[in-house]
C-alpha cells in the first residue's frame, strides 16, 4: 500500500458520519460512475478529488458508499450499452462527466438521480431545465458558460500577438453553446476564425489539414469529454502542423500543448461529492442548483512555445499557475 493511501485510509477512519450516513440503518449507497474515456486517459486526480470529497462528508468508500467505476473508451456504442446497464440498476446515485454520457442516460428513462461533475452547456443541450431549478433528476456543476470559450481566444491572441486566422475545433456532440461567441470574440481581435467540428478520431487528420489550408496558424480547443479522450492524437496533431493551441483543460498542457485556460477539474470533482451526499441524504436533484467553477487555472509549457519558435510574454508567465520548462 502506497503511504499515501495509508494515510488516506486513516483519515476516512477518523472521520465521524454525517446524519445522511446515519439514518438509513446503516444503508450502504450503492453509486455508479459512467465516463467518457478509459482511465489511462484520464487525470487521476479527478477521482482523487472526487474521493477526498466523499470523505469531507463522511462517505467512506467500502464502509458508507460503494462506487462501480464504469469507461465508455471514447465509443458511443458502447456508451449507449452501459448507459442502458445502469438504467436497470437499483442504484442510488449515478456521477457522470459531459453530455455524452449524461445525455445517454436520460435517453433510457432512468429515475435515478444523476450528479454530472462537469458539462458545458446543460441547459443547451436539454439536461436541465435551468441552472436554479434543473427539474427532473438531474444536477450537478457546469463549466461556467460561453464566456470561458471566448475568454481562451483572447489568452491565445495574448500570448501569441502575431496570429492572424485561427482553427476552432468543436465537437458537435455537446450542442452549439459558445460557437457563435467564440466566432465574434476572434473578429473583435482582428483574427479570423475557421471553424472545423469533428465528432470520431476518422475526422482529425482531415480537420487539420483543411484549416492549414484555410491559412489557420493557431487552434482553439472547444470543451468536450469526446476531445479530452483523444488529447494525445489532437496535442500531436497540432505540433505537426505548427499551430499554437490554447485548451480548455491543463492535461492537454503538460502532455505537450501550448497553453490552457478553464476551471480546476478536479476541484469540480470534489465538489461533485457534495451532491451525491445531499442526494443520498434525501435531497431531491430536481431542488438542487446547478453550481459553476470557483477555481480557474492557466498553465503554460515553454518547452512547446521553443519548439513553436515562439517566445509567450513574461506578464502573460506571470500570471500563470503553473509553468512548465
Amino acid at each position: 500500500m502506497r503511504r499515501r493511501d495509508f494515510i488516506a485510509g486513516l483519515g476516512a477512519a477518523a472521520l465521524p458520519l454525517p446524519a445522511c450516513a446515519q439514518s438509513k440503518n446503516d444503508h450502504i449507497a450503492h453509486v455508479a460512475y459512467l465516463g467518457v474515456g478509459s482511465p489511462g486517459a484520464f487525470d487521476p486526480r479527478q477521482i482523487e478529488e472526487f474521493r477526498r470529497g466523499l470523505l469531507e462528508n463522511g462517505l467512506v468508500e467500502g464502509r458508507t458508499i460503494e462506487i462501480d467505476y464504469l469507461w465508455g473508451e471514447g465509443d458511443p456504442n458502447r456508451i449507449k450499452q452501459l448507459a442502458a446497464d445502469l438504467g436497470q440498476r437499483n442504484l442510488d446515485v449515478i456521477i457522470t462527466a459531459g453530455s455524452e454520457t449524461t445525455l445517454a442516460l436520460i435517453a433510457t428513462g432512468t429515475k435515478t438521480p444523476i450528479v454530472f461533475a462537469i458539462i458545458s452547456d446543460p441547459i443547451g443541450t436539454g439536461v436541465v431545465k435551468s441552472l436554479s431549478r434543473p427539474g427532473g433528476n438531474v444536477t450537478g456543476l457546469a463549466m461556467s458558460g460561453t464566456d470561458l470559450e471566448a475568454k481562451r481566444v483572447e489568452v491565445l491572441k495574448e500570448a501569441v500577438p502575431a496570429t492572424t486566422r485561427i482553427m476552432v475545433l468543436h465537437d458537435p456532440k455537446v450542442g452549439q453553446a459558445g460557437v457563435a461567441e467564440v466566432q465574434a470574440t476572434a473578429r473583435a481581435l482582428k483574427l479570423d476564425p475557421v471553424v472545423v467540428q469533428a465528432a470520431d478520431p476518422s475526422e482529425f487528420d482531415g480537420a487539420f489539414a483543411h484549416a492549414k489550408d484555410q491559412g489557420a496558424d493557431a487552434l482553439v480547443a472547444m470543451a468536450s469529454p469526446f476531445l479530452n479522450y483523444h488529447r494525445k492524437r489532437l496535442i500531436e496533431l497540432a505540433g505537426r502542423y505548427r499551430f499554437a493551441s490554447v485548451w480548455y483543460g491543463a492535461a492537454f498542457v503538460r502532455e505537450g500543448g501550448l497553453l490552457s485556460y478553464g476551471p480546476n477539474f478536479p476541484d469540480m470533482y470534489r465538489r461533485s461529492a457534495g451532491y451525491v451526499a445531499k442526494i443520498i441524504g434525501g435531497a431531491k436533484p430536481a431542488d438542487i442548483p446547478v453550481e459553476q467553477p470557483v477555481k480557474f487555472e492557466m498553465v503554460i509549457n515553454l518547452k512547446t512555445s521553443k519548439a513553436l519558435g515562439l517566445e509567450i510574454p513574461a506578464m502573460l508567465i506571470a500570471r500563470a499557475d503553473e509553468v512548465i520548462e
